[in-house]
């Protein structure tokens, strides 16, 4: 971390939250909440899980700073304990299909008897209700379903989503958000809630920005897209096999990467003209080719042109902005929560 420790903020200090053990957005919502300070509990089961078994016996980083108390939910003494817990707890994270909470004996009702000012949240793919609330999914469905996924689909190519990344992850941040408005309420009013904190719909409404663009006929219709058949917005094949990415969406930006390229030929002014697409892409397409990754890099990083390699997961852990602003931890795994800091001091305005 390059943020001095005596100005880091742990905003949820004193939140104290059980979380009962699952697998993907469930844990890394605990994990995010934990990163802005709170205290979590976390409910584990005496078997070993799925979450144990994706680890491949590393140890598991969405665990860390999780206090942990195993668990037989199925005894009645121990669920007494779990109980006694949550009547401890601001809020309570699970993420099991929906009625297994209640048929367990710890659903809303029966915690919110302990607790009536308990956050409740429910982490799904589904939601607790709908035609699919009771099947089973993983982030590939829930972010086809969205139609978020056919946005990376060109014609004739098979669309490939990146792994927990476009939906677990999403659906962890969602619930989070949801969770601690949920406690701010709670401590105003006095009354707990139930966070439904489905993935489709948290996945579909941080696609506002899409649609947005789709309905100025920019994505998904006839027209070409600038985000799928323009020249300026694209990854490129470099001459060592690597590959750089290229967004340089406005015109000033795609104003500089015409310079940058030494394509004094090309008129900025016609960067939307669609006609001539192809084959400046085409153009483009060569010319990145024709160097390695590393002439790109030192042509273009850091400047307006809107440019990024693609590095491996390793590779990124190591890049220099992302070594600056400590977004990786000592063990490889990323920091779990944003930087939050002191506001300066006050100044007169000398």
């Amino acid at each position: 971390m390059t943020t001095s420790p005596t100005l880091s903020i742990q905003p949820l200090a004193g939140v104290r939250i059980v979380e009962f053990e699952g697998i993907g957005p469930g844990p890394l919502c605990g994990a995010i909440l934990a990163g802005m300070g709170a205290a979590i509990t976390l409910v584990t089961r005496p078997q070993k899980g799925l979450a144990d078994m994706l680890a491949g016996g590393a140890a598991n980083p969405l665990r860390e700073g999780k206090h942990e108390v195993q668990l037989d939910l199925k005894d009645p003494q121990q669920l007494r304990q779990a109980l006694d817990i949550v009547a401890q707890a601001d809020a309570l994270i699970e993420g099991n299909r929906p009625g297994v909470m209640e048929r367990l004996g710890l659903g809303p009702a029966h915690c919110a008897a302990v607790n009536p000012r308990i956050v409740y949240g429910r982490m799904t793919g589904w939601g607790q209700d709908g035609p699919l609330a009771q099947a089973a999914g993983h982030d590939i469905n829930y972010v086809a379903l969205t139609g978020m996924l056919s946005l990376g689909w060109r014609d004739g190519e098979r669309p490939v989503p990146v792994p927990t990344m476009m939906g677990d992850a999403p659906g962890a941040l969602g619930l989070a958000f949801g969770m601690v408005s949920a406690i701010l309420h709670a401590r105003t009013t006095g009354k707990g809630s139930v966070v439904d904190g489905a993935i489709v719909d948290t996945v579909a409404m941080l696609g506002g920005i899409a649609q947005l663009v789709m309905a100025g006929g920019q994505l998904g219709g006839p027209a070409p897209s600038p985000f799928h058949d323009s020249p300026f917005y694209d990854s490129y094949r470099c001459a060592d096999g690597r590959w750089i990415t290229i967004g340089a969406l406005e015109p000033q930006f795609y104003a500089l990467l015409l310079q940058k390229l030494g394509l004094h030929d090309v008129d900025p002014k016609r960067q939307y003209d669609t006609a001539a697409w192809p084959a400046l892409k085409a153009r483009f397409a060569a010319l990145f080719l024709s160097q390695p990754c590393s002439h790109w890099c030192e042509l273009m990083e850091g400047t307006d042109v809107c440019f990024a390699p693609v590095l491996t997961v390793a590779e990124a852990r190591r890049h220099p902005h992302n070594a600056a602003r400590g977004i990786f931890n000592a063990d490889g795994s990323a920091r779990a929560a944003p930087r939050v800091t002191a506001l300066p001091e006050a100044s007169d305005g000398r």
